[in-house]
């Protein structure tokens, strides 16, 4: 009896412990910023694009076009992308120079139109006209040339670069060729007028 007394006396005192001590209460939650949050993106910036190559000094640049070649007859197309910001004013044929694979001029003499070359169609034909490209926009030049060995005692020419004036006073402008202007030795070029061209 009297242990169930003392038994009953202890659990009262640490009840009475347990009730009247003070414990501190769980920490409130952190209070969320004031003010207007910034929208969190939904969408993961890409990594940046790979930087396009720079536009040179005269605001354009050339590009190899379609080419042909049949029964020795050879024809290719030039293109002149106007990769500056502003527009760019063609009128009348460039001044094209041909390079071998060493930078060295190759002698050849260029000509206005196919006369000497072939009586075919071949796209050289026309009357020049004022051409302005806009930012982006492309002109093309044609070239006809035959590929023909008519003297064994003379080299045959092979062009690998072309050197192009567009215009008058303009900085010249290089093409390494993917298609060689082997004009045997024939020693002529003709080329086109500048024309509007669709890329």
């Amino acid at each position: 009896m009297t242990r169930w007394v003392v038994g009953v006396a202890v659990g009262v005192v640490v009840a009475g412990v347990l009730v009247g001590c003070d414990v501190p209460p769980a920490p409130a939650p952190a209070p969320g910023p004031s003010g207007v949050r910034s929208p969190v993106p939904s969408v993961v910036p890409s990594a940046p694009a790979a930087k396009a190559a720079a536009c040179p000094e005269g605001g354009v640049r050339l590009a190899e076009g379609a080419g042909d070649a049949a029964m020795g007859l050879r024809v290719a197309d030039i293109q002149l992308v106007n990769c500056g910001t502003q527009p760019y004013v063609l009128d009348g044929y460039p001044e094209i120079r041909l390079l071998d694979r060493k930078r060295a001029p190759v002698e050849v003499a260029v000509v206005h139109g196919a006369d000497g070359i072939t009586s075919a169609p071949s796209g050289v034909e026309g009357v020049p006209q004022r051409v302005e490209l806009q930012p982006g926009q492309a002109a093309a030049v044609a070239m006809v040339w035959r590929n023909l060995v008519t003297d064994s005692t003379v080299p045959a020419a092979e062009g690998w670069v072309l050197d192009v004036t567009p215009r008058a006073g303009a900085p010249r402008v290089e093409l390494e060729l993917r298609h060689s202007v082997d004009l045997g030795n024939t020693g002529k070029l003709g080329i086109s007028p500048w024309k509007a061209a669709a890329r």
